[in-house]
């Protein structure tokens, strides 16, 4: 393996699509995942705050960030959410809670622990069949009485999906003369079925944005409360290498080569003197491809045989770094060099970086800006942002 690490079974894509109630400028639905422990485990909430607008909103962030800290506690979910339920206010004349509550939490082995709390119970496909699995009532004691949670373990395998719901998905189009009822949890397990047997591939966001779009078309496209879908989805991961930087020691040049043209997975050289090793080791010309660059600060990209870019590298992976930290979920990237990479990093879930460590003198010219980083500590930056929550990519670093 290319890092000397056992191939990942499969990656865990997490996504989620949300429509707020029609005349709110907020959501009262909040979905919240995360990386625990290095990657090792997966968090997801979804919460639903009674009501909406401002108040639903504050109160479902607070259900799902407190949920998600336990998570990252290592807290038994059964215990968080009693905890949950004590600190939320309740109605005084329903008596009921002010936010719903799905916790997950996943391993690397696909060994999955749920909590459920008047959430539409989530959906498993298997393949493109619902599959029903075993839950077990739990009573949990609160300050407002006892509650009746849900708790189901599963075993997941590559291909599985979960699908969890917020009741504005169920609940879309009720009283109309095709869902009397709402659409239903059955209605969207058929919904579900239908469209994976035709699109197996189809990824976590698109299936989420489908079933969201499928609620609101329910509703007339007047969403008439909160509706959100998440989607985890365990497939094959997509593999990005990023080349940068020359070896330390000249005689591993070919290594670097090597190891560049035999990676199972796209591949990016970041450098102009990585560029002219890797092109004299495999004999591949490396020539500019004519493009037009938006940003003028950043030198041009160029194409190699092999490779889906190649772009100067320290200038280029700061102004990554920039964009990463500064990256908001559904925004574009600009056009540059460092927007390229960004679009394929988006794109890929194992992120490897083959660093050379060669200290290229051009980069203490003091002509150079004050803040220039150097490549070390950069690819360091990069890994924390792409490690986060707004991406929670796997990165891994090789240095050569």
């Amino acid at each position: 393996m290319f890092f000397g690490e056992e191939e990942d079974q499969f990656f865990i894509e997490i996504a989620h699509t949300q429509e707020f109630k029609s005349g709110q400028v907020v959501g009262g639905d909040t979905f919240i995942s995360k990386s625990i422990n290095g990657s090792n485990r997966f968090g997801a909430v979804l919460s639903d705050g009674l009501g909406s607008g401002i108040r639903a909103n504050v109160l479902s962030t607070l259900t799902a960030s407190m949920a998600m800290n336990y998570m990252l506690h290592n807290k038994p979910l059964s215990d968080s959410l009693s905890t949950i339920l004590d600190t939320l206010p309740e109605d005084a004349g329903e008596r009921i809670s002010y936010a719903t509550c799905s916790m997950f939490d996943i391993d690397k082995s696909g060994e999955a622990h749920i909590v459920e709390y008047e959430n539409p119970d989530y959906i498993l496909l298997r393949g493109s069949r619902h599959f029903e699995t075993r839950k077990k009532s739990v009573k949990i004691k609160t300050r407002q009485g006892n509650r009746i949670m849900l708790e189901s373990r599963v075993m997941l395998f590559m291909g599985d999906r979960l699908v969890f719901l917020s009741d504005g998905v169920t609940q879309s189009g009720l009283g109309s003369a095709n869902y009397p009822s709402g659409w239903e949890r059955g209605g969207v397990v058929s919904f579900l079925e239908d469209y994976v047997s035709k699109h197996p591939d189809v990824s976590a966001k698109d299936l989420s944005k489908l079933v969201m779009q499928k609620a609101l078309h329910n509703d007339n496209f007047i969403a008439r409360d909160d509706i959100t879908c998440a989607v985890v989805y365990l497939r094959p991961p997509r593999r990005l290498l990023i080349c940068t930087g020359p070896p330390f020691d000249k005689g591993r040049d070919k290594e670097m080569a090597d190891s560049f043209d035999s990676y199972p997975g796209k591949r990016v050289v970041c450098g102009g003197t990585t560029a002219q090793i890797l092109s004299r080791e495999l004999g591949r010309r490396v020539s500019g491809d004519g493009r037009q660059q938006v940003k003028a600060m950043l030198p041009t990209t160029a194409k190699m045989e092999g490779a889906e870019l190649v772009t100067e590298g320290i200038l280029t992976l700061g102004h990554l770094a920039d964009l990463l930290q500064n990256w908001r979920e559904g925004a574009r990237a600009e056009e540059s060099p460092a927007g390229d990479i960004l679009r394929l990093l988006l794109q890929h879930d194992i992120i490897d970086i083959l660093m050379g460590t060669r200290i290229n003198e051009a980069h203490y010219d003091p002509s150079l800006p004050v803040e220039m980083e150097i490549r070390r500590n950069l690819v360091r930056r990069l890994k924390v942002l792409l490690e986060g929550g707004n991406f929670m990519k796997r990165v891994r670093i090789k240095y050569i």
